[in-house]
């Protein structure tokens, strides 16, 4: 069982390159469970192309992630999902013909165990894991205060609330680590101060550990325990929101910019 604080992932001497091209450059990161650990950094920093190889969308070119144990360099997503690892995406993923409701149950077919032809007839242990699920994810539901939603089409959704529609399929999968990219890019303030209070809601609540890309540094600087910051695919600093905002490298690969804006 592991505990809080204890590395629960581990990325270690991470390179990527596309076309002799670096994307990142010997990157090790570690993850402690329970944390909000936040990865800035200027744009084409590499933050996406290391979410992408945590959960092989991409393969490294050298080195390897580890978490809880298993080496998912070489794994297949599907796989690395089933260990429980989550991803939401900069550009929403989701099934736009589909309702709400229909996408995060979707999102519950790794834990789905009743046979094809039970499914079909829907009878005994398959009628009662499909109840099962939906308390699962009537919770969410309720936990996103997206009830008004939850039989509406997701394409015809405000983009506010298909980023939240979009958290709530993660969270279906009952994962061990979210990997949140960008999650309130686009958003209003309002909506990103929303997306903010669910995160920090999940990381108090359940102690997910959460790897979080995103721009708006105030809200970094509020809900992180730690932040990495990369540039031009190396890692430049790692440390507390206030140690961060202090360091002077850090100023720099933001050209001078306020950390705290």
């Amino acid at each position: 069982m592991i505990q809080r604080d204890e590395i629960q992932l581990s990325a270690e001497g991470v390179s990527l390159s596309f076309a002799g091209i670096s994307a990142l450059s010997n990157v090790s990161v570690e993850a402690r469970q329970g944390e909000i650990l936040a990865i800035i950094g200027p744009n084409g920093a590499g933050k996406t192309s290391l979410l992408n190889c945590i959960n092989a969308f991409y393969r490294p070119d050298k080195g390897r992630i580890i978490f809880e144990g298993h080496d998912l360099t070489h794994l297949p997503p599907h796989r690395i999902a089933g260990l429980g690892v989550a991803r939401t995406f900069q550009n929403i993923a989701l099934y736009t013909g589909l309702s709400t409701l229909d996408n995060l149950m979707a999102a519950r077919h790794l834990h789905m165990h009743a046979g094809f032809l039970k499914s079909l007839l829907y009878w005994g242990p398959a009628r009662r894991e499909d109840i099962a699920h939906r308390e699962v994810v009537e919770e969410i539901i309720d936990f996103l205060e997206i009830e008004h939603i939850r039989k509406a089409i997701v394409g015809t959704l405000p983009y506010g609330l298909r980023k939240r529609v979009e958290l709530g399929r993660a969270l279906a999968m009952e994962p061990r680590l979210l990997l949140l990219d960008e999650p309130m890019s686009g958003m209003s303030q309002e909506e990103k101060e929303d997306m903010a209070r669910f995160i920090l809601d999940i990381h108090e609540r359940h102690g997910k550990t959460t790897l979080l890309i995103e721009h708006d540094m105030g809200l970094v600087m509020d809900i992180a325990d730690r932040v990495v910051v990369l540039d031009f695919g190396r890692k430049i600093a790692e440390g507390t929101p206030d140690d961060i905002r202090r360091n002077e490298v850090v100023i720099k690969a933001y050209l001078g910019e306020d950390m705290t804006e």
